[in-house]
């Protein structure tokens, strides 16, 4: 038996989330996120055994990120404690999906993630290894950590995660590229993502070109509407939307699909179960404030999902 069933690697964040928009004196809520403690929060919670690779500053506010980590039932045993600046980013958002961020992650410790932080006994052991492309941008050195990780790793998700802030469009896509053949799966969100990545919105045509890339499945997110699934074997599915209960922050709902699904795959689940219950925990997640304001557990994820 592994050690893990699911190893994440990225930039743990502390955010700072208000309700109003940006000015002096808005009150402010101090959380703990980033992609890819959403992602493994919400696989922890789908009854997965995490770890994740990172590097967090020392400090007060590193150990406040260590400690949500933990609180969150993820290992961190391969996070690595360096001194420097620890990456923040501010978030406002409102129920009707505007959002502000801004970011204070140049130069932070945890866009110095490279491949000698890797545990590659552990990442060859995991039943699944799951990296965004946020990671891939943060650093040439944090893009040759996923790429390393990719290739030994036996189950490789990637969620191609794309922030013109961090990268072009052209770059992203290369990226994408090179790790599509390595994936066992890819989660692509449409029709913005696919639209600037592959050059078209429509999920089906998207899904063509990453089998063409070498991906061996994909599941593109179509936000409210639901995810076409692609599995390689048979026609392709679209697996209708989950309705939310509550919208009140829509930040880090593709994480938590991506990392529910991911945790699922590792146990056992088809490719349809593991969607199914990724499209119910990511409506669940909206519900909170903040990228792991409401993390579901498993058991009310298969409640929400049956309701549905």
């Amino acid at each position: 038996m592994s050690a893990y069933d699911v190893i994440a690697l990225g930039e743990p964040l502390v955010e700072v989330a208000t309700g109003e928009p940006f000015a002096h004196g808005v009150p402010a809520t101090l959380g703990v996120s980033g992609d890819v403690v959403n992602a493994a929060a919400a696989a922890a919670a789908a009854g997965a055994r995490v770890a994740i690779i990172a590097r967090v500053a020392t400090g007060e506010l590193g150990d406040a990120v260590v400690a949500r980590i933990r609180e969150l039932g993820i290992d961190d045993a391969l996070v690595q404690r360096v001194r420097g600046q620890q990456g923040v980013y501010l978030l406002h958002s409102d129920p009707s999906g505007q959002r502000q961020f801004s970011y204070a992650r140049a130069g932070s410790v945890g866009s110095t993630l490279s491949p000698a932080d890797l545990d590659a006994d552990a990442l060859a052991a995991a039943g699944a290894v799951l990296a965004s492309g946020i990671t891939t941008a943060l650093s040439t050195s944090a893009h040759d950590a996923v790429l390393a990780a990719a290739k030994l790793a036996s189950r490789f998700v990637y969620d191609p995660n794309f922030r013109p802030r961090l990268t072009t469009s052209a770059a992203a896509a290369a990226v994408l590229t090179e790790v599509a053949p390595l994936a066992a799966l890819l989660t692509p969100s449409a029709p913005a993502e696919t639209g600037a990545l592959l050059g078209t919105g429509d999920p089906a045509a998207a899904v063509v070109r990453l089998r063409e890339l070498g991906a061996g499945a994909v599941a593109v997110t179509c936000g409210d509407r639901g995810v076409h699934v692609s599995s390689g074997t048979g026609p392709d599915r679209f697996q209708p939307a989950v309705p939310a209960p509550a919208v009140i922050d829509q930040t880090g709902a593709g994480d938590v699909f991506a990392g529910t699904v991911t945790a699922r795959l590792a146990l056992g689940d088809t490719l349809d179960d593991a969607v199914r219950l990724g499209a119910a925990a990511a409506s669940l997640a909206v519900g909170g404030q903040g990228g792991t304001g409401f993390i579901a557990g498993l058991q009310e994820v298969r409640t929400h999902a049956g309701a549905a």
